[in-house]
């Protein structure tokens, strides 16, 4: 009885103690942070304590009070003013160059000017941690049992090492599609595997394989080129000659941030985990006045008009242009928007600087939503069922959209090009053709169709490594061959040695045996 009273008082004591462990961030900028920041709530919400490391130039990541989160601020040589013209760079350089079959080599060479722009402010990012004693000894006395990390901004990797911890990558995919073939061991036969950013389908013709093909290369020599140079920095790091991508291949778990709703069937491996959606949830209800306006809109319902947290505005005549078209339509339109208000905006036409997107991609009275192509938007449609018009402009956006198109959810429009007509078919063709909503509610229901929520699985597989301080189990043993032995050229080379030695002791055998008999039988005739 007093033995059972005194372990009663235990547990009574221990509710209000946190039983989780402790978990390091290196996070990535823009929506990255986002999906990032999904995940760290819910690994407070399980009594978890997450410190994240923070750049003092940092652009979106903003420090917030919390018991259970600490930010860890360095400090680094630029402002935030830095990052957001790297950002701005490599927007308006994906715009003026475009990938397509005539334009990919020019655009790999003008890409590579920004990204040089970006690695020289990532290893400021990395000396802003590596070579700061005190926070490093910091680090080491916090007794972190995993890092998750975002790959964009490398060294994530490095820190964990340094500390003696595994590390977990969470990603949409790396800069370099490369990395994830190269360092994580990933199969991507270019028969029917697009290439990331070719805006290829899985379905592809002589000729787009033949793209396919060379766009493999290409972002194979922009990796060699590019992000090899990281190869000495992490030597001298790390104390030890290696390179990015076997440091890179030492990941226990890569947590991907889509879904099979999203990608084309195709060959993972047992340390890739799907999380596309995490963020997703049901919708809440609007603000009043929000809510009003979108009732207003009576049998037609509403479309919902976003271009993403990076384009803040548009020239006047494209402004005026999209604002001509969606004039046309019966449904009411809410435009996430911040620059001038265009002279031709229609009385169905409300501009807002923030929408709550989820909510009203949530709300019964939606009808299309008109997206950038952002995999965070994306997904939320698909959360919701909800068919797209997409107006894709840089980076994964194209992508992204020609996955959609390919499954029917979606038409798209070409930003540079599209006149008021284009937009205004592409929207009707969305809400008056009932096959993209029904794709739409298709995609929704293969998302919804999941054993385990997204969110759960991406905390399951961090807390799992945490548990078996690693998941070496689940990495392929391809990690630890040489290039040659993955793809088997020295047994290729055997067996060619072989077959040759075989044929040249036939042939010798031959021609011992025919200039032995060959004559003795020649004489015997003449005889």
């Amino acid at each position: 009885m007093l033995n059972n009273l005194l372990l009663w008082s235990l547990q009574i004591s221990l509710l209000g103690t946190s039983l989780g462990g402790n978990i390091l961030i290196w996070p990535m900028e823009g929506s990255h942070w986002l999906n990032i920041k999904i995940i760290i709530d819910e690994l407070i919400k399980k009594e978890h304590n997450v410190t994240v490391l923070m750049s003092s130039g940092a652009l979106f990541i903003t420090p917030t009070i919390s018991p259970s989160l600490a930010f860890e601020i360095y400090q680094v040589p630029f402002g935030k003013e830095r990052i957001e013209g790297v950002i701005k760079d490599f927007v308006l350089t994906w715009l003026e160059n475009r990938p397509s079959p005539s334009t990919i080599w020019k655009f790999y060479q003008e890409m590579a000017k920004v990204i040089k722009d970006f690695h020289i402010v990532s290893r400021e990012i990395c000396d802003g941690v590596l070579k700061n004693e005190k926070l490093m000894a910091k680090l080491e006395k916090g007794k972190f049992e995993v890092l998750l990390s975002d790959p964009v901004f490398p060294c994530g990797d490095i820190v964990a090492l340094k500390l003696g911890i595994p590390f977990i990558y969470s990603l949409r995919f790396s800069p370099a599609s490369t990395v994830e073939k190269h360092c994580g061991k990933v199969p991507f036969p270019p028969s029917y595997v697009p290439a990331i950013l070719s805006e290829l389908t899985d379905q592809m013709s002589f000729t787009d394989r033949v793209r396919n093909f060379i766009s493999y290369h290409l972002q194979d020599y922009m990796f060699e080129t590019l992000w090899k140079s990281w190869d000495s920095y992490y030597s001298k790091a790390l104390g030890r000659p290696t390179t990015l991508c076997e440091t890179m291949g030492k990941a226990e778990i890569w947590l991907m941030r889509t879904y099979w709703d999203f990608e084309y069937p195709r060959p993972y491996l047992p340390n890739f985990e799907f999380v596309g959606g995490l963020h997703c949830k049901p919708a809440k209800p609007l603000p009043k006045e929000m809510e009003d306006f979108v009732q207003s809109s009576g049998e037609h319902g509403i479309v919902v008009f976003s271009l993403g947290s990076m384009v803040k505005n548009l020239t006047e005549e494209k402004a005026n242009l999209i604002a001509s078209a969606l004039a046309q339509i019966p449904q009411k339109v809410l435009w996430r928007y911040k620059g001038t208000k265009p002279s031709m905006l229609g009385s169905n036409t409300r501009l807002f600087d923030w929408i709550p997107q989820n909510d009203l991609l949530g709300h019964p009275k939606t009808r299309a939503f008109i997206t950038h192509g952002g995999t965070n938007g994306i997904y939320e449609a698909i959360y919701h069922g909800i068919p797209m018009v997409g107006v894709p402009m840089f980076a994964d956006q194209p992508d992204n959209i020609a996955h959609m198109k390919a499954k029917g959810a979606a038409v798209e429009v070409n930003m540079n090009t599209m006149t008021s007509a284009d937009l205004l078919n592409a929207v009707r063709a969305v809400i008056n053709e009932p096959s993209y909503k029904e794709n739409a509610m298709r995609l929704s229901r293969i998302h919804h169709d999941q054993p385990v929520k997204p969110l759960d699985r991406a905390v399951f597989w961090i807390e799992f490594v945490m548990r078996h301080k690693g998941a070496k189990h689940l990495r392929v043993a391809a990690h630890d061959l040489s290039w040659f032995q993955y793809h088997s050229l020295d047994v290729i080379g055997f067996l060619l040695a072989c077959t040759t030695a075989a044929v040249f002791l036939v042939a010798k055998c031959c021609l011992f045996f025919y200039k032995k008999f060959g004559k003795t039988g020649k004489k015997k005739k003449r005889e």
